[in-house]
């Protein structure tokens, strides 16, 4: 009997075991990207000398209200991230490639996530998805962040450099907010930086804010760089960026971040 009750603990063992009930918030979610009910949202890029709108940035946007840094934090708690980060990425390309008039010609900048990079492979399924919506690569920015790197950034620099030898061009995201932002510079196939809205904020008032910034603009361009300021609310925050030097530029003093039928109305107001 009892050599048995071994035997049968044993093979109980060497079963798997049993998933853990998905929590009702992730399931709901789940459901979100299963019904492609997340939508879209896109922040105007403007050109700092021109004052035109070149390109846009694709921001996912869940119903109901949620935030979405609460959207992106329910997918990883759920295991979701990477499937909500394509569907956002596919959904946007196939948007952009529908674009006609004064947007048929702007830049789509989409954000990667960890998950996105550190996946064998997803660099071309990102060429794929682009040759499949009928874009050039040229149109497309990846943005990524610091954390992107940080697991295998041999790995993630090269799937970088694929990407931009396709015409991608590559940007870091929330530059200067990372302990190793000026090592990636030298070390990455960049083609931008985007300078966080938080190092702006005193932008106006404050000298040491405004050493700051008007360093990091000027080594991006010793190192034939373009620099994208995020966060730009003011008319003299943006006279100072001018006066730098500055490429781009995104904010609530350009315009929200709006859906395509609004941003389309935005364009040809």
């Amino acid at each position: 009997m009892e050599r048995n009750a071994i035997s049968i603990a044993r093979r109980a063992s060497d079963l798997p075991p049993t998933p853990a009930p998905m929590p009702r918030r992730d399931k709901a979610l789940l459901e979100l990207l299963t019904a492609d009910r997340i939508a879209l949202a896109f922040q105007p890029q403007w050109s700092v000398a021109t004052g035109k709108v070149v390109g846009v940035e694709a921001l996912a946007r869940a119903p109901e209200g949620l935030a979405p840094e609460d959207l992106f934090a329910r997918a990883a708690a759920a295991n979701l991230s990477e499937r909500l980060s394509r569907s956002v990425q596919r959904k946007a390309l196939q948007a952009a490639a529908g674009w006609t008039g004064a947007m048929a010609s702007l830049r789509l900048s989409l954000n990667l996530l960890p998950e996105d990079l550190a996946r064998p492979g997803y660099e071309r399924w990102l060429l794929d998805e682009i040759a499949a919506a009928g874009l050039q690569p040229e149109r497309i920015t990846a943005e990524i962040t610091e954390s992107s790197l940080i697991a295998d950034p041999v790995a993630a620099a090269a799937r970088l450099a694929c990407l931009r030898a396709a015409g991608v061009r590559i940007a870091v995201d929330d530059f200067g907010t990372g302990y190793a932002s000026l090592a990636w510079l030298t070390t990455l196939p960049l083609d931008l930086i985007k300078i966080d809205r938080g190092l702006i904020l005193d932008l106006v008032g404050g000298r040491r804010a405004q050493i700051v910034v008007k360093a990091l603009i000027a080594l991006a361009r010793e190192l034939e760089l373009k620099v994208v300021v995020e966060g730009v609310e003011e008319e003299e925050q943006l006279a100072l960026l001018r006066d730098w030097g500055c490429d781009y530029y995104q904010g609530f003093l350009g315009a929200k971040a709006m859906g395509e039928e609004e941003l389309a109305g935005f364009l040809t107001a």
